[in-house]
């Protein structure tokens, strides 16, 4: 069973339609027992990181998702500020992240290097070409026309670049997607992304 896990951010029912056009079995997660019979866990964000991390940690189901993403090694996808959430620390703010992946989430401005990159808005909005060799989270998804919506300011820096599975470039080239063992994440939006974003998270479903 895929569980959205809802911690008052994030777009749940847009996960919940694509997972019922699917076929794929999924539900939504608010408090600890709803965690019981989780195959899969789906954690959304958006927003400010501190905001996140707060809500998060009051919602009453940090400990038990922990333990089955730590312990249990159920499959997780972070995504967008979901994702930022599993790095150490933020730029964006003062609370700590879950360290589920090493690393640090970054400005974008750190890596827009010369006066035409300067210029560049931020956030980050709109559709941008994906590039990954993955070959599990984005089976079935051609590199050469792939594209996802984003929505974000700061990007996910890996300490180990073993973690990165997949970039984009806004100015210059950064990490938009992330794995470790049974731990993935991505920037993009693929709840937003149509039949790429489907894809990917019939991929998921699979994994």
């Amino acid at each position: 069973m895929i569980t959205i896990i809802d911690y008052g951010l994030g777009n749940i029912q847009a996960f919940l339609n694509i997972y019922k056009e699917l076929h794929v079995p999924a539900q939504v997660a608010r408090n600890k027992d709803d965690l019981e019979g989780a195959s899969k866990l789906i954690l959304p964000g958006v927003g400010h990181f501190d905001y996140a991390m707060q809500k998060f940690n009051t919602s009453g189901m940090r400990e038990e998702i922990e333990r089955l993403v730590l312990k249990n090694k159920v499959t997780t996808l972070g995504i967008c500020v979901g994702m930022q959430m599993m790095a150490d620390f933020s730029e964006e703010g003062v609370e700590t992240g879950l360290g589920w992946i090493k690393g640090t989430i970054k400005n974008l401005k750190a890596i827009l290097k010369n006066k035409d990159e300067h210029n560049l808005p931020l956030p980050h909005m709109g559709w941008n070409k994906v590039t990954s060799n993955h070959k599990r989270l984005f089976n079935n998804l051609n590199s050469n026309d792939l594209e996802f919506y984003f929505l974000h300011s700061y990007y996910f820096d890996c300490t180990s670049k073993k973690n990165y599975i997949a970039n984009t470039r806004y100015g210059s080239n950064f990490c938009c997607a992330v794995n470790s063992e049974n731990i993935f994440g991505v920037q993009f939006h693929p709840e937003k992304s149509h039949h790429f974003g489907v894809q990917l998270l019939k991929n998921f479903s699979e994994l």
